[in-house]
């Protein structure tokens, strides 16, 4: 099949990379949500050998994540696995979860189901990195988010720009700290919190 193309992995990988070189330096097991194209993972795995990295989306993002899977052939991009976060989660215990461009996207219960779930395959002292624009203190932090989250309303009520301060007090409930917080090109955020408590599957 003709391999999909999302052309914002382009122009946020790099900055992406970069945070990652440093935050998942000591990671060896990575949870991707929302793998998308499945662009982000060949591109951070070619260059963070160390990282097991295992992708998953719904259903009618699997065909194409398994294109750019098959012709990149890294050892270390594990085959997409069927998730969707309001259903149930993959087995496993991760030392970090990666999710970028994917809260905005989701229905609110999705959000929540999202961090309700993160206790269930993060492993003690594992982390979350989090990318995208985000809202902080309910306003937006450019113009151009503000358009944007305009639009994404306008096209699907349920999706929409998240606060920052709401998205922090899910992720406090479910056992996690906001770390780091760094601003990345474009007016979008990169998020990392710690998890304090096991996996609940252990």
């Amino acid at each position: 099949m003709e391999k999909p193309h999302a052309p914002s992995t382009e122009k946020n990988r790099e900055p992406i990379l970069a945070v990652l070189r440093d935050v998942f330096a000591d990671r060896r097991q990575v949870l991707e949500i929302g793998s998308g194209t499945g662009q982000h993972a060949i591109h951070f795995c070619a260059q963070l050998p160390q990282l097991n990295w295992q992708t998953s989306d719904r259903p009618d993002f699997l065909p194409g994540i398994h294109a750019w899977l098959a012709e990149a052939a890294l050892p270390n991009v594990l085959p997409p696995v069927e998730f969707d976060v309001l259903g149930p989660w993959p087995k496993g215990c991760y030392d970090a979860v990666y999710s970028a461009n994917t809260l905005h996207i989701m229905s609110w219960p999705a959000v929540e189901a999202f961090f309700a779930g993160l206790p269930a395959v993060l492993a003690p002292g594992g982390l979350l990195f989090i990318y995208g624009p985000f809202m902080v203190n309910g306003r937006h932090t450019s113009d151009s988010n503000a358009a944007f989250d305009q639009s994404l309303r306008e096209n699907a009520p349920h999706q929409g720009l998240r606060d920052l301060l709401v998205v922090d007090a899910l992720a406090r409930q479910s056992g996690l700290e906001l770390v780091e917080q760094r601003q990345m090109p474009s007016n979008n955020l990169a998020l990392l919190w710690q998890m304090g408590k096991a996996c609940a599957s252990t």
